[in-house]
């Protein structure tokens, strides 16, 4: 996944840009913190480890305070987007990057006991939180924890009927074989939603060379065989995009 530079004049050139794109981008939340503009996100934690597409989330405390503030709910709209996502009771859900579970047991109510949610991530410390939740958050009992690798969310084949992603896609490197994966993983008319942040200059999310756009989004799906079956456009910053094969 990791791509190294066969050249060290080009891998140093590029530290100095990443590390000048990092101090402008720390400065531009620093200008909006003080005009009031800015609100914290969970991607600000992603864009302070620089250099990798996947970031690392070991201090699990410091996530679980920043994913799970209330406030969080205004733009993001949990109940919102899995009402919209027309679950069924007894469908199996996979929440990838799952993070602390800030989705994961939203689906869970939405599928009912007997339903099934896998939530996924590649930071065991973050299932452990999940697990340490589901004994005691209702719909707990059907949410399992998947640990995944970068490149593979190791879900079951041919189990899953949706396949959600929240702030979550434009952090994989090698997309393509991603989707790859995705394909052999759905059941008969299964889904792939994708949550993400527009490409645009906005008061929350990754620095704007992190994003993918809307439209690049289509495009690597529809590369990959799948064809968008539905889109939502009720949050106020991210696009709400949802495929099929």
């Amino acid at each position: 996944m990791r791509l190294i530079s066969l050249f060290a004049v080009a891998f140093l050139a590029a530290g100095v840009v990443i590390a000048q794109q990092d101090s402008d981008h720390h400065k531009q939340h620093q200008d909006k913190q003080h005009q009031g503009q800015y609100q914290p996100d969970e991607d600000d934690a992603h864009s302070q480890h620089s250099g990798d597409r996947l970031h690392s989330f070991e201090d699990t405390e410091r996530w679980v305070e920043m994913f799970e503030r209330p406030e969080r709910a205004a733009t993001q709209k949990p109940e919102e987007v899995v009402a919209a996502l027309g679950l069924q009771p007894g469908q199996t859900v996979a929440d990838v990057g799952a993070g602390t579970g800030y989705f994961t047991f939203h689906l869970a109510r939405a599928v009912g006991s007997s339903g099934r949610i896998l939530a996924v991530d590649i930071e065991a410390g973050m299932l452990e939180h999940i697990q340490q939740r589901a004994a005691d958050e209702e719909g707990g009992a059907v949410v399992e924890t998947i640990l995944a690798a970068p490149d593979d969310p190791n879900l079951p084949d041919g189990e899953v009927d949706l396949i959600l992603f929240v702030n979550t896609y434009h952090h994989l490197s090698d997309r393509n074989d991603y989707l790859d994966l995705l394909s052999s993983d759905l059941g008969a008319d299964g889904r792939v939603a994708i949550v993400d942040y527009r490409k645009e200059d906005l008061p929350v999310g990754p620095p704007l060379s992190h994003k993918l756009s809307r439209d690049e989004v289509v495009k690597e799906f529809a590369a990959a065989g799948f064809s968008l079956a539905g889109e939502e456009t009720f949050l106020d910053y991210q696009y709400f995009l949802i495929f099929k094969p």
